[in-house]
């Protein structure tokens, strides 16, 4: 298996979404960064009226790499301290796709 996309997906209020985004970045985000095996990520997010959604995918040499970050259980999602405070919906588990192309982002100049 080729490298490993993991996709998790949670929903703040409106009025939460800056600072969720702040801790999103000091936190998973950071994390992923710091574990070995971790080939980056992007945070994706969507206004949707009074509700921010966030999407997070990490890329990962394998799945002992994603073992590192998340523990045993893979599919399970990994939650920080302040999560429940800002979170109004969120995915428990996450989903983990072989990446089979891949291209980066072009400038819009």
């Amino acid at each position: 298996m080729g490298m490993i996309a993991r996709r998790w997906s949670g929903s703040v209020r409106a009025e939460d979404s800056e600072p969720y985004q702040a801790y999103l970045l000091d936190t998973g985000l950071k994390d992923y960064r710091n574990t070995p095996g971790n080939l980056g990520s992007q945070l994706l997010r969507r206004v949707e009226e009074d509700l921010v959604h966030f999407e997070i995918t990490s890329f990962w040499k394998d799945e002992e790499s994603i073992r590192l970050f998340a523990g045993e259980d893979i599919g399970k999602a990994v939650f920080y301290p302040m999560d429940q405070r800002y979170l109004v919906r969120k995915d428990e588990r996450v989903a983990h796709f072989e990446l089979a192309f891949l291209e980066g982002p072009r400038s819009l100049d």
